[in-house]
C-alpha cells in the first residue's frame, strides 16, 4: 500500500469523519457508525497476510499484568472520584441510583458492544495499519491516543475529548506491551464502567445511543 493512500485513508478515517460527525447539524447515533467501521477494518485486518489474527483476543498476557493495570486504575479511580466528590457531588453514583437495572445493562454491554469494537478501530487495526507511517512505537502510541481522543468530539464536551486522550494513551500501550487486545479491552472496559459508575458517563453518553 502506497504511503500517499495510507495518508489519505488516515485522514478520511480518523480526522474527517469524527468532525464530520461532529459539525452535522443533527446527532447520529453513535453506535451503528462504530460497528460499520468496526466491519471495515476488522475485514481489512483479516484480508491482510502481515497481520497475527491471535494479537485479537490472545488473553494469556492478562494474569502476569494484572497489578500493572490495577495499581493505576486504583489510582486514577481516587483521583476521579475525589474530583466527582468536591467539585460535581450531585453526580456522585447518580446513574446508579437513578436507574440501577440500566446501569447494570452498561456494565454487561459496554465492554462487548463499544469497548471491543473501539480496540480492533483504534488500537489492532489502526497501530497494524499505518506502522508505516509511524515507525517509532511512541509515535504509534500517540498517534493511537489522539485519533481515540478525537473519535470523541461528537459527545461535544472537553471532558470526553481529555480523558480519551489519557486513556488512550495506556490502553495502546498495554495492547503494544502484551500483544493482546483482550488485554488492552479489559483494562479499557474497567476504567469505562467505572467512570458510568461514580457519575461522569453522561459526559460519553447521548441520547443517540
Amino acid at each position: 500500500m502506497s504511503t500517499p493512500y495510507l495518508i489519505l485513508e488516515f485522514l478520511a478515517l480518523f480526522v474527517a469523519l469524527p468532525l464530520g460527525l461532529r459539525c452535522l447539524p443533527w446527532r447520529v447515533p453513535p453506535l451503528p457508525v462504530l460497528w460499520l467501521a468496526t466491519g471495515f477494518c476488522l475485514a481489512v485486518l483479516l484480508r491482510d497476510p502481515t497481520f497475527n489474527r491471535s494479537l485479537l483476543w490472545n488473553p494469556a498476557p492478562l494474569s502476569g499484568n494484572l497489578v500493572a493495570i490495577l495499581v493505576p486504575f486504583v489510582l486514577a479511580a481516587a483521583a476521579i472520584a475525589s474530583g466527582v466528590y468536591f467539585f460535581a457531588p450531585k453526580l456522585l453514583f447518580s446513574f446508579v441510583r437513578a436507574n440501577p437495572r440500566f446501569w447494570a445493562l452498561i456494565m454487561l454491554l459496554y465492554p462487548v458492544l463499544s469497548v471491543y469494537p473501539q480496540s480492533i478501530i483504534y488500537r489492532a487495526f489502526l497501530m497494524h495499519r499505518y506502522q508505516p507511517l509511524f515507525t517509532a512505537p511512541l509515535a504509534v502510541i500517540l498517534v493511537s491516543a489522539v485519533a481515540f481522543s478525537l473519535m470523541h468530539v461528537i459527545f461535544r464536551n472537553p471532558l470526553a475529548v481529555s480523558l480519551t486522550f489519557a486513556g488512550g494513551i495506556l490502553f495502546a500501550y498495554r495492547y503494544q506491551k502484551t500483544g493482546s487486545l483482550f488485554v488492552s479491552a479489559f483494562e479499557h472496559a474497567l476504567y469505562g464502567c467505572f467512570l458510568f459508575t461514580i457519575g461522569v458517563g453522561r459526559y460519553f453518553y447521548s441520547r443517540a445511543i
